[in-house]
């Protein structure tokens, strides 16, 4: 038997003479003498009306609440909130998403500290719930995992399968004529048939895949869809597995290490998923205190072959690739790549090379190439320096096949001004697209670009324009982009030096983002940058709080 202490926080709060107030207090709203004398467990999630993504958080809180008590512990049951990406984008609600990552992050570390939770299981659903309550596991570092809600199943329009994705691009085909509005407004009818995060490798699900290879989500939980009915079972299992956890008392610095992180980047590159990996990864490893640097992110994608065929860039959604194996399978191919380090830690007590040793395939799945056959040789993004970003950026290779793109700068100053220049057919085939001042501090809040990239897609540029900027993309972006731009216009970074008609060079394989400009030509133009002043003037007391606090995407974007 172990000789951990399964109370070894709530002893603290609920035993003694002295605790008699506080059990009191518990008593009145059901608690039982025998329930305050069991481990205390935590169950976290972001439940809300204003998305899909999160909405089925309460019946799966419920039943991990089941798993908990079957397994001899007492949940108790806390509730932070969400911002949806997909439904504030283009407008400045899309300012709080980034800052919901740390606020999640904040609220679920307060309470379970607090309230001395022994052990702690959170429920994601939407792109920053996931690494925020991976963030507040880190903080804490009391035994736990995180259950992913899982993704939406497809809709289907004229014959098709659709994503939200094609939604955001049929605007730019709206504003064309390619489509009527009437037909735009079916597929917006379409596109969403219910509960869950969206179903390509966007942000939730490449997140989601990237915890389950890290190993503190549990071997193939990620992919089960949100409306499947194993995804209940998937629940309780995790309720009674986080006692076994709790047992153990294994901890989550045992499995966020630096050699479970790049298993997660290697995924992440498999997968052609979204560039949000590298801020949120290495969000994770500052808070866990493990050294990580943007580099890495590069070194392993470039080792990694790309096989995932997965939208954005490819065909394929979440569901598809459940049926196929889910994430085992990606961790399979990892194994076979050598790109896995297989004595890893998992929550389950296994390695994670175990895991991938066990995973199934499905006869004639075309979701997961083998390796005798990648979309790509190298992983689906790659990091950029130069004399536009010093500090690096990010570049997603995904979903294309250009690696060099030389041509003239078109600067916008806020993603609203290049959404209006794109929607009156002001962008011209071989430009860059600049967006700034939308980094971290300056945006602030580091929104993503997906209504404008999405647009140019749509009015049939995605192949002959390039874009850059301080912000960041959807993982729903597909396109020549390079995002992450560090040091941001807002911190004087170099972006704000540039100007209409600017030569800029981004080069691939050559691993640099530069302007066709001297040092001192972009310190002479710095020194006269200031941002345009913006449209809505109001920004959100919680959101300038975080503009002082935050760092560089560089560095995660991490508030201290």
């Amino acid at each position: 038997m172990s000789s951990f202490d399964m109370k070894h926080r709530s002893r603290a709060l609920t035993e003694g003479p002295e605790r008699a107030a506080a059990r009191a207090y518990l008593h009145g709203i059901g608690y039982s003498a025998e329930d305050l004398a069991k481990p205390i467990v935590g169950v976290a999630h972001s439940w809300i009306e204003t998305m899909p993504c999160n909405f089925n958080n309460r019946i799966l809180a419920s039943k991990v609440k089941e798993g908990i008590r079957a397994a001899g512990g007492t949940p108790m049951e806390l509730n932070t909130i969400a911002i949806s990406d997909g439904i504030t984008m283009g407008t400045s609600g899309m300012r709080a998403s980034l800052v919901s990552r740390e606020l999640i992050a904040d609220s679920i570390e307060l309470v379970a500290s607090a309230h001395a939770f022994d052990a702690l299981v959170t429920i994601s659903g939407c792109d920053k719930t996931i690494p925020g309550t991976i963030m507040a596991l880190a903080r804490l570092n009391i035994p736990g995992l995180m259950l992913y809600g899982g993704s939406i199943r497809p809709g289907h329009f004229q014959g098709h399968d659709v994503t939200i994705q094609q939604v955001f691009e049929a605007v730019g085909e709206f504003a064309t004529g390619k489509i009527s509005e009437q037909e735009l407004h079916e597929l917006e009818e379409a596109a969403s048939p219910g509960a869950g995060a969206c179903g390509g490798q966007f942000t939730a699900n490449t997140m989601a895949m990237a915890f389950e290879v890290l190993g503190i989500s549990p071997a193939g939980s990620a992919m089960v869809p949100a409306e499947d009915g194993r995804k209940l079972e998937v629940a309780s299992q995790c309720g009674e597995l986080v006692m076994d956890v709790l047992r153990r008392g294994q901890l989550p610095s045992e499995v966020i290490t630096k050699e479970a992180l790049e298993n997660a980047i290697a995924a992440g590159a498999m997968s052609g998923g979204s560039t949000n990996i590298v801020l949120h990864l290495l969000a994770v490893a500052r808070e866990m205190g493990v050294a990580l640097s943007i580099e890495e992110f590069d070194r392993i994608s470039e080792r990694t072959p790309l096989l995932c065929d997965l939208q954005p860039g490819g065909q394929y959604v979440a569901t598809d690739l459940y049926a196929a194996g889910g994430v085992p399978l990606v961790l399979k191919r990892l194994q076979e790549a050598g790109a896995l380090h297989a004595d890893a830690a998992t929550v389950t007590g296994r390695t994670i090379g175990e895991h991938a040793s066990e995973a199934s395939e499905t006869p004639g799945q075309r979701v997961v190439r083998p390796l005798s056959d990648p979309l790509k040789p190298t992983g689906g993004f790659a990091i950029l320096r130069g004399n536009v970003a010093p500090d690096g950026c990010v570049v997603k290779l995904a979903g294309h096949e250009r690696r060099k793109h030389v041509g003239p700068a078109r600067v916008f100053d806020g993603e609203e001004a290049a959404m209006a220049a794109v929607l009156a057919k002001g962008i011209n085939p071989g430009e860059v697209v600049v967006i700034r001042n939308e980094g971290p501090a300056g945006g602030p809040g580091m929104r993503e670009m997906l209504s404008v990239t999405a647009a140019l897609i749509g009015e049939g540029l995605g192949e002959s324009v390039a874009l850059i900027t301080d912000g960041r993309f959807s993982g729903a972006s597909h396109g020549f982009m390079a995002g992450h731009v560090a040091p941001e216009a807002a911190r004087g970074g170099p972006i704000g030096a540039l100007l209409d008609g600017d030569e800029i060079t981004i080069d691939v394989d050559a691993r640099r983002i530069d302007v066709a400009l001297t040092d001192l030509q972009i310190a002479e133009r710095l020194v006269l940058y200031a941002p345009l002043p913006r449209a809505d003037e109001h920004i959100d007391v919680a959101i300038q709080k975080y503009a002082k606090l935050v760092g560089s995407a560089a560095e995660g974007a991490v508030t201290r």
